[in-house]
């Protein structure tokens, strides 16, 4: 009997579950990023943080009601390529000043600057000391604020290389726990960084602009230890993105199967074939140039690395315009912690001024930024079974992609962000 009265009430407890009353979203308009059609009047019901259903008219009498009248909605923007523990303002050795632990609650500001300019989920590709690790832990279990995070952990690298400590003498034997020298070596890192909780895995296969000794262009892995490490996030269930800078290095990186290569400088005709072919996305931070010459010297960034930035901007830049126009798959990355976090949504206006129309910028950083991570469907639209994760501006955001540099509002998992 009393195993009978048991299953009985959690009956009843799941049926008073089930009618739970949604919440509703109200607006002017949606953009369906899809289509690029705009929806009249939508009302979306949310329910345990997912869109159950979106329509159109007025939400029900006495509902809960997220109420953005006089707006336009769409989805919550998502950015590839962030640094939450770092800030452009301590280059250099500047950094030195600080405990380890600084960089932890400083990556959680950020965080929060992240999801308040309109970015519901990021993409962490490196970090120092787990700090992401445990920032994401901290936001899930809703200790503190901030967007979904993707999180890489350390990068990996080679001895020497972009992606391992390179600012210190040899006396202070400081090197990154993530480095390798060999295929087995580098698998074995990958399967380190996993066991820490990464859910992607990234690789610097070039040098880059923010370290020492290292030339952006150069490539520092071998195809061989490139295809090591992205066969390995594979059979891990994992995404690999791939740091390159240099034609050599882009080329090897896709060859190897990355899923995505940041930045992509100096990417070659060959190199944009070959990632139109395998369907490779390019993630090309093109708006963190002006901040870095006009802020850096003054942040303690060293002339050495201000040279390589002015080296590799321009030839980004015109890479951009032209991996677009050949039909290259393009998501949004900003690299924010070399820029101000709260800042990087003016790189939709970038995108736009170098070849993409409004749609698509946005699209980079809905539809094919979610298709990148593995999550289509569960962000990056407005459909439902999404998480009901949307921003809203006042403006038309397909008139003046400016727009999304200053969203009015941004809705979480279906709960206004205050």
């Amino acid at each position: 009997m009393l195993k009978r009265l048991t299953l009985m009430a959690a009956a009843l407890s799941a049926s008073t579950a089930t009618l739970a009353e949604p919440t509703y979203v109200v607006a002017d308009r949606l953009l369906e990023v899809e289509t690029g059609q705009y929806i009249a009047k939508p009302v979306i019901a949310v329910e345990d943080g997912k869109i159950v259903s979106v329509s159109t008219g007025s939400a029900p009498a006495e509902a809960e009601v997220i109420d953005l009248t006089g707006h336009t909605i769409l989805p919550g923007l998502i950015d590839m390529h962030v640094h939450l523990d770092g800030r452009p303002e301590y280059g250099g050795y500047s950094g030195l000043q600080f405990t380890d632990r600084f960089w932890t609650f400083l990556a959680a500001a950020n965080a929060e600057k992240m999801l308040k300019a309109g970015f519901t989920t990021v993409r962490n590709l490196g970090d120092d000391d787990y700090n992401v690790a445990g920032l994401d832990q901290a936001i899930g279990e809703g200790w503190l604020v901030g967007p979904r995070i993707v999180n890489a952990n350390y990068a990996l690298g080679a001895t020497g290389g972009h992606c391992d400590s390179t600012f210190l003498p040899p006396s202070f034997n400081q090197k990154s726990p993530a480095v390798g020298d060999s295929p087995d070596e580098l698998k074995k890192r990958v399967r380190e960084q996993r066991k820490y909780g990464a859910e992607v895995i990234k690789a610097c296969a070039t040098g880059g602009v923010f370290s020492r000794n290292t030339a952006p262009g150069i490539q520092q892995l071998s195809l061989e230890e490139l295809t090591a490490i992205a066969e390995e996030a594979h059979f891990w269930g994992l995404k690999a993105a791939a740091h390159a800078h240099g034609a050599d290095g882009i080329k090897a990186a896709i060859r190897a199967g990355f899923d995505t290569i940041e930045h992509a400088s100096f990417i070659d005709d060959e190199g944009i074939r070959l990632a139109k072919e395998r369907g490779t996305f390019l993630s090309m931070d093109i708006f963190n140039t002006e901040y870095t010459l006009s802020e850096g010297a003054k942040n303690g960034v060293l002339e050495e690395n201000l040279a390589k930035e002015r080296l590799v901007s321009k030839a980004q830049r015109d890479n951009f315009s032209k991996a677009h126009k050949a039909g290259v798959r393009m998501v949004f990355g900003s690299d924010a912690g070399v820029m101000p976090h709260e800042d990087v949504g003016g790189q939709f206006a970038i995108m736009v001024q170098l070849g993409m129309s409004p749609l698509q910028a946005i699209q980079a950083a809905t539809l094919n930024a979610a298709e990148a991570l593995g999550q289509q469907g569960q962000v990056g639209t407005l459909k439902p079974g999404a998480w009901a994760d949307l921003i809203a501006v006042t403006g038309d955001p397909l008139a003046d992609v400016g727009e999304l540099a200053d969203v009015d509002a941004v809705v979480k998992g279906g709960v206004l962000v205050e």
